[in-house]
């Protein structure tokens, strides 16, 4: 979602060095983006006694930050690297001393407002916004073992969610599998390395061996995986970080929301615009070749962490989406790509 606020600073100032600051394990989508020189990494959870080193490395070494996050640390962390700060803040009585920090405010509206336009507000000083095209990681080539097990009509399948509360259950991506490859379809399951991850789409790929089914888990760098994702018919997933790479390259995509409000966080489509592509509730929109689904429930979007609002709760919205009904949306998509070719 930053990709379009670091471009656009490229373009404004194209002899200027560009950085970016994240925490570690949190910048891996943007390894390889040609319009930024270095990745500054900070441990989450470290407290201002480790961040020393941090503080004495970014002393006053810049001329412009941009705070792309409303966070206390973020804030501090521009006013240590840069006397011009341009930030993103929210409406609360105890944020005041972060206005005060900052040449530019851009008040967070709450989800009225899209989180690309939010951030690329950040340069509404010097630039009139106009470009908003996220930047996906450039691509890489596959492995040549997968490379040679692709057909040539593939779907893309996104199984894990980071949290609960975004989860389409993995059930529902079993089923989803059965209907698609009972279509002729291959279906290759991506997801990360992590035991959680690996062993979701595992289940998952039980439903049939390959080549019919392919697990990619944890196997694929972010490059190869704009690869993949280049190549395929259709992507399915959640709202996750894979999902908006693979709405970034220009593909089908079917997208599964749950509580998270679309109209803020939807996967941004190329050639958008600065114009809000998404409504906050709808059971079915789309926006160019992205669809997002929601839940038909009255609630729909909370933006809470699930019904009962943690990091592990369940999500009604997404539990009761039927497989059958995002197969039907991804059988419609594919044949309007028949109509097209012919």
């Amino acid at each position: 979602m930053t990709t379009p606020l670091i471009r656009a600073t490229k373009e404004r100032w194209p002899d200027a060095s560009v950085d970016m600051l994240g925490f570690s394990g949190t910048l891996g989508l943007l390894r390889g983006n040609s319009d930024i020189r270095e990745f500054i990494e900070m441990p989450e959870g470290s407290g201002w006694v480790q961040s020393r080193w941090l503080i004495r490395r970014l002393w006053r070494r810049y001329d412009l930050v941009l705070v792309a996050q409303h966070t206390d640390r973020a804030h501090l962390i521009g006013w240590v690297a840069a006397k011009v700060r341009s930030g993103q803040v929210i409406d609360e009585p105890r944020g005041w001393w972060k206005r005060r920090l900052l040449r530019h405010a851009v008040l967070m509206t709450g989800g009225h407002s899209h989180a690309v336009i939010e951030k690329m507000r950040l340069l509404e000083p010097w630039v009139q916004i106009s470009k908003t095209d996220v930047i996906p990681p450039p691509a890489e080539p596959l492995q040549e073992e997968l490379a040679s097990s692709l057909a040539a009509r593939y779907v893309v399948l996104h199984v894990p969610s980071l949290v609960r509360y975004k989860q389409w259950p993995v059930r529902h991506f079993e089923r989803l599998t059965q209907l698609l490859i009972g279509q002729g379809l291959q279906v290759v399951l991506s997801g990360g390395p992590s035991a959680s991850d690996r062993s979701q789409v595992a289940q998952v790929a039980q439903v049939s061996p390959p080549p019919r089914v392919l697990d990619m888990a944890g196997k694929l760098g972010f490059g190869q995986l704009t690869t993949l994702l280049k190549g395929a018919l259709l992507y399915v997933g959640p709202d996750s970080s894979i999902t908006h790479l693979a709405a970034s390259l220009d593909i089908p995509v079917i997208s599964l929301y749950g509580p998270i409000d679309p109209r803020q966080w939807g996967p941004w489509p190329p050639g958008q615009g600065p114009v809000v592509p998404y409504q906050s509730r709808d059971t079915r929109q789309q926006a160019r070749k992205v669809i997002v689904l929601q839940g038909p429930q009255p609630c729909v979007p909370c933006n809470k962490a699930g019904c009962d609002n943690h990091v592990n709760s369940r999500s009604e919205c997404l539990e009761t989406m039927a497989p059958e009904r995002v197969f039907a949306e991804a059988m419609t998509v594919l044949a309007s790509l028949r109509s097209g070719a012919d």
